[in-house]
């Protein structure tokens, strides 16, 4: 065993074959799979947030996958505190731990550490969520600009967790949310290996909406319908979940609902790639060869115990 602990993270669009990625190298180094993607963590979403399948969960130990219900209280920072518990207590007696995930704020709170942000009362959080549910969330971001232009400009204003997590913090501190990035972060005990999986725009689209067909067929619909009555909740806000409550509810055609959930997914990937080609310590896999482009880094990255030992 050696001194130094390693965590690959592998980062990448939705729909590039990450898991895949993720289970190869998992069975190569006997490594357990965390993941950082925040809309996986739910048990009643599975269809819609692409859960891995039953088949790939028993190909390698995953871990952060279903193990909260949409209606639990889940923050970053909770998955943070629970992912860095686990690898300390795995570091003890292994070297190397896979992350996987799409959801760059969750995985950078993992690989960077947070931002310290002051506490948020639970009324402004019961306030806020009242506005957006009651007036939408136009009037939210439009407060944001207001009171942090310059977190306006930085954050995904058409999420409404991102939004509503930057009104929290100005309103309980007084201070724009924006002054409370990028400050000190606590240094991991651990090195990180970005892999970031890459492929043409066109091949993503293409690959993202071949999914979503996949997803219709295996019963978005039906898994939807059982959510209805939670639709308020903020796990449920989110592509393939809002776009079928609108159809469900009467405001649009079935066909809309899927353009609009290929439409919105094809953003997020824009999205997902513009916060990865930020990360400069990436390496730059290409989708078609990941693990062999992979495997070129991380044997000169990570050393073997013979390697150690010479």
């Amino acid at each position: 065993m050696s001194n130094t602990k390693h965590l690959i993270s592998i980062i990448g669009p939705t729909a590039i074959g990450k898991t895949n990625l993720a289970i190869a190298l998992s069975k190569k180094y006997s490594a357990p799979i965390l993941s950082s993607d925040s809309r996986q963590f739910y048990r009643e979403m599975c269809i819609g947030t692409a859960v891995p399948s039953k088949e790939e969960l028993a190909a390698a130990p995953h871990f952060f996958i279903q193990h909260k219900s949409i209606q639990d209280s889940y923050s970053v920072g909770d998955f943070e505190r629970e992912a860095m518990g686990f690898l300390k207590n795995h570091y003890l007696s292994n070297d190397i731990a896979i992350m996987v995930g799409g959801s760059g704020l969750y995985t950078d709170a993992v690989c960077k550490g947070l931002d310290k942000f002051p506490e948020v009362p639970d009324q402004i959080r019961n306030d806020l969520n009242e506005a957006l549910i009651n007036h939408g969330l136009e009037t939210l971001t439009n407060k944001l600009k207001d009171l942090d232009p310059k977190a306006f400009e930085q954050i995904a204003i058409d999420n409404p967790v991102r939004v509503k997590r930057a009104l929290e913090v100005c309103l309980a501190s007084g201070k724009p949310y924006s002054s409370y990035l990028n400050q000190h972060k606590d240094k991991r005990p651990f090195k990180v290996h970005y892999l970031n999986i890459t492929a043409p725009r066109e091949t993503i689209y293409e690959r993202i909406n071949l999914r979503v067909d996949l997803m219709i067929k295996n019963g978005l619909e039906e898994e939807v319908r059982d959510l209805l009555d939670h639709k308020n909740l903020n796990a449920l806000n989110t592509v393939g979940y809002k776009e079928f409550f609108r159809y469900i509810e009467g405001e649009i055609t079935l066909l809309a609902a899927i353009e609009e959930i290929k439409k919105n997914s094809r953003r997020f990937a824009k999205r997902q790639m513009t916060w990865n080609r930020k990360n400069t310590e990436a390496v730059a896999v290409n989708y078609n060869k990941a693990l062999e482009d992979s495997m070129t880094f991380l044997d000169k990255a990570i050393p073997t115990s013979k390697d150690v030992d010479s």
